[in-house]
């Protein structure tokens, strides 16, 4: 009898300790350490939704119960018909609401039973201490941040969703596919030889007659900033906001970019996104120019003004965004890249659907 006890003692052991060896570990951006006994198959993903897909893969969204619908369907319209076109579950999906426009419901949250919450940085932010809920009701939330627009950011929160979601192999190619292209691009701006560029980028949301938010300290000021160009917003706002139109005729930028999106009941918007029509763009970007005092700009007079798709920025992609940048700052450089190419590319290797419209383009003087 003695030696069946140990036999169902160590059966016992060998259980637990299995059971032990299987809890995923992962630390998060924040540096918070979640515990998951196996990967994550019923998600409340908020953010960053094609980052997710192609982390995961195939059926990434039937492992997702619930999504912030604002920030996806209300932000990007035209990249969220594009998706429910491809996979109409996603328009089922519950939707949890907005943290930055205080419609987010933790009870409706909780009642959908998620074992993963996956939240931006901005979001858990914003959320504050309401995360205790979700935690408190059993709901592990990873904090990802692609905003910030560093390397070590982007690798970490690619590397743990891919850990939450067991698609490491995934996640550690996309990783490095996106090292490579960072760290070349920094590699070509080291040796380029051409002046440094003064750099003005506006939101361009709410049409010519209104000054849309500028950026310093992350996304699109981060990404100058990583590029050697010299942003016009630095030291005059803390991370988004507008600046002056004074201030901006003073500063003469050499090179302007206009960020643009699929906004709808926005008529003075530049529609960059998909479905969008290159005349159009161009015709809206035109208008902007047609500021007082910006004929005389340097970015205008030599023709160094172009159009970025905003839902582009934050993401895993936005490597091509960050090549569009490089090659407005550094065209002898970058005379061999090609931006709409890699985007076509990462989208046919990594995603569902395939990238029509307009995410990148320099302005033509209309008539020409």
């Amino acid at each position: 009898m003695k030696i069946f006890a140990k036999i169902a003692v160590g059966v016992v052991a060998l259980f637990g300790a299995t059971q032990a060896q299987a809890e995923i570990q992962i630390t998060d951006v924040e540096g918070r350490q979640i515990t998951l006994e196996k990967p994550a198959e019923n998600v409340l993903l908020g953010f960053n939704f094609e980052d997710f897909m192609a982390i995961v893969g195939e059926n990434a969204m039937d492992r997702v119960v619930a999504i912030s619908r604002p920030v996806w369907k209300g932000w990007r319209p035209n990249q969220y018909a594009a998706y429910v076109q491809q996979i109409p579950e996603i328009d089922k999906l519950v939707d949890v609401g907005d943290t930055e426009g205080g419609t987010f419901s933790i009870e409706t949250a909780i009642a959908t039973h998620p074992d993963l919450a996956i939240l931006a940085a901005w979001q858990f932010r914003s959320l504050g201490k309401n995360v205790e809920q979700l935690e408190q009701a059993g709901i592990p939330v990873l904090v990802i941040d692609y905003n910030a627009q560093t390397l070590e950011r982007h690798l970490r929160s690619t590397r743990a969703i891919g850990k939450a979601m067991g698609a490491e192999d995934r996640a550690e190619k996309l990783a490095t596919l996106y090292q490579t292209y960072f760290e070349d691009t920094l590699k070509r701006v080291e040796a380029a030889t051409e002046p440094k560029k003064k750099v003005y980028v506006e939101l361009a949301k709410k049409g010519p007659s209104e000054v849309g938010n500028s950026y310093a300290n992350g996304m699109w000021g981060g990404l100058i900033d990583l590029l050697g160009g010299e942003n016009i917003a630095n030291g005059q706002i803390e991370a988004w906001g507008p600046l002056s139109p004074e201030y901006v005729l003073a500063s003469k930028p050499d090179v302007i970019f206009l960020a643009g999106s699929e906004w709808v009941n926005s008529p003075g918007a530049v529609p960059i996104g998909f479905g969008a029509d290159p005349q159009v763009v161009n015709e809206r970007m035109a208008a902007y120019l047609n500021r007082v005092g910006w004929s005389d700009l340097p970015a205008v007079k030599n023709g160094e003004v172009y159009g970025l798709y905003h839902g582009g920025a934050r993401t895993l992609s936005d490597f091509v965004y960050m090549l569009q940048i490089a090659k407005a700052l550094y065209p002898s450089e970058f005379s061999d890249v090609h931006p709409d190419k890699e985007l076509q590319k990462f989208y046919a290797d990594w995603l569902p659907i395939t990238p029509n419209g307009v995410f990148g383009m320099k302005y033509q003087p209309v008539g020409q």
